[in-house]
């Protein structure tokens, strides 16, 4: 298995682990302390992290079978994209200064960038086994 898909995978598997903690730290203990825009804030935070890591997973698969550079690629741009989006968001929750809110846009680009980027991984794959 190339270690930069063992990579994607273990990285993925930690941020589902971390997304499942907080989860349940947000269910049990947060949903009552904070305001219902602000516990909003933080399901968005958790659902993103949630898909996009379970996404990741997929694509650090997808990298072992297929060894494509680009999945490597979006593969650590999606990475970076639910660190910037989601972790970003938890920071605002936490009381870091609001300047830190320039991180989630750029966090969610980055997990646009990154979809498009398997996209392209997946088109190339089927143009070059088809040719």
């Amino acid at each position: 298995m190339p270690v930069a898909a063992r990579r994607l995978i273990a990285f993925a598997a930690v941020l589902l682990a971390a997304a499942t903690l907080v989860g349940a730290l947000g269910a049990h203990v947060l949903s009552a302390r904070l305001a219902a825009e602000r516990y909003a804030i933080f399901e968005t935070a958790v659902l993103y992290q949630f898909f996009h890591s379970l996404g990741l997973l997929a694509v650090g698969v997808l990298a072992i079978s297929h060894g494509n550079r680009l999945l490597h690629i979006a593969g650590a741009v999606l990475a970076s994209g639910v660190v910037l989006f989601s972790g970003s968001l938890y920071l605002l929750l936490a009381g870091v200064p609001s300047v830190f809110g320039v991180l989630t846009p750029i966090g969610g680009l980055c997990l646009i960038v990154g979809w498009l980027l398997v996209a392209c991984a997946a088109l190339r794959r089927r143009a070059t086994a088809g040719s």
